[in-house]
């Protein structure tokens, strides 16, 4: 009798994919400018804890997300050679590690940062694992709900840093929250096959024409734009933050505008996507240093 060959065993870079680690850098990296935009020249301990607790907490929702969705990770091609469909990286071992990467980080952040950064490290944790990857199955407002648990890390940051949340935290959570919908739009409907071919009810897989995908795109961007002036209007910020958000919000509405197009819409998506890439770090680094040279 013949068995099939064993599975070989997990490399470390098969367990560093598991954890989405240019997806988690974001989170980390939103965290970052949430802390110093209240601290601009902040460094030492407490911010390296911050960076590290939100590294674990993005990283093993990362993992727990791809132990949830393994059997539709394994139906889509953009999914199907992630680590556990292919069994690189047993099921089990994910839980595993993706539970204590979550737990390490919300221990770390209580016992070195504060309560209030860890609280909205769980409910990140919460909101993306137990609301959103469910609501991919079921809702057709699955991208909007993932874009709260998305909005999250800047108030992380912001929270160990200032111990509370103000006025410009909460707008940094308005910017995150609204970029997030054109962003994922776009991804949604270039691989909007692959979520129809698991019955994921997303708007791009519902609406065929893409018309109502591309016009509710726009009106994010809309408000995304609105939102990231109000740093500016509440006197948070200089006129030269205003402009540098005005400049890159004006180039953002522009792509999110030509994706309204019937003709060419897949390729408008596709620019639509990388022009999100591009706007989120003007916007945000234009924060950062105004706050820098004139806090």
């Amino acid at each position: 009798m013949t068995y099939p060959p064993a599975a070989p065993p997990a490399r470390f870079g098969d367990y560093l994919e598991l954890t989405k680690p240019r997806l988690s850098l974001l989170s980390v990296l939103t965290a970052l400018v949430g802390y110093l935009t209240v601290r601009p020249a902040a460094g030492g301990a407490r911010l390296g804890f911050v960076l590290l607790g939100t590294s674990l907490a993005a990283a093993g929702v990362a993992a727990l997300n791809q132990w949830l969705e393994q059997d539709t990770d394994a139906l889509m091609k953009r999914t199907a050679d992630r680590p556990i469909p292919t069994g690189k990286v047993p099921d089990g071992s994910a839980f595993v590690l993706g539970t204590l990467m979550c737990i390490a980080s919300l221990f770390l952040l209580f016992a070195k940062v504060n309560p209030l950064a860890t609280l909205f490290t769980l409910l990140t944790i919460i909101t993306y694992l137990g609301w959103y990857t469910p609501a991919k199955r079921w809702s057709t407002w699955s991208t909007e709900i993932g874009a709260i648990a998305g909005a999250f890390p800047p108030l992380i940051g912001w929270a160990a840093a200032e111990g509370s949340v103000t006025t410009l935290g909460w707008i940094l959570f308005g910017v995150l929250f609204f970029w997030q919908i054109p962003h994922f739009m776009a991804v949604a409907w270039t691989y909007r096959r692959d979520y129809s071919a698991v019955h994921f009810p997303m708007l791009p897989v519902r609406d065929e024409a893409g018309g109502k995908v591309a016009a509710w795109s726009f009106a994010n961007t809309v408000l995304l734009v609105g939102v990231s002036l109000l740093p500016w209007h509440y006197g948070l910020a200089s006129a030269w933050y205003a402009a540098a958000a005005v400049g890159a919000g004006g180039w953002f509405l522009w792509r999110a505008g030509r994706f309204l197009r019937v003709e060419g819409r897949d390729v408008a998506a596709r620019k639509l996507f990388f022009g999100s890439i591009i706007y989120l770090p003007i916007v945000l680094t234009a924060l950062v240093l105004d706050r820098v040279i004139f806090s």
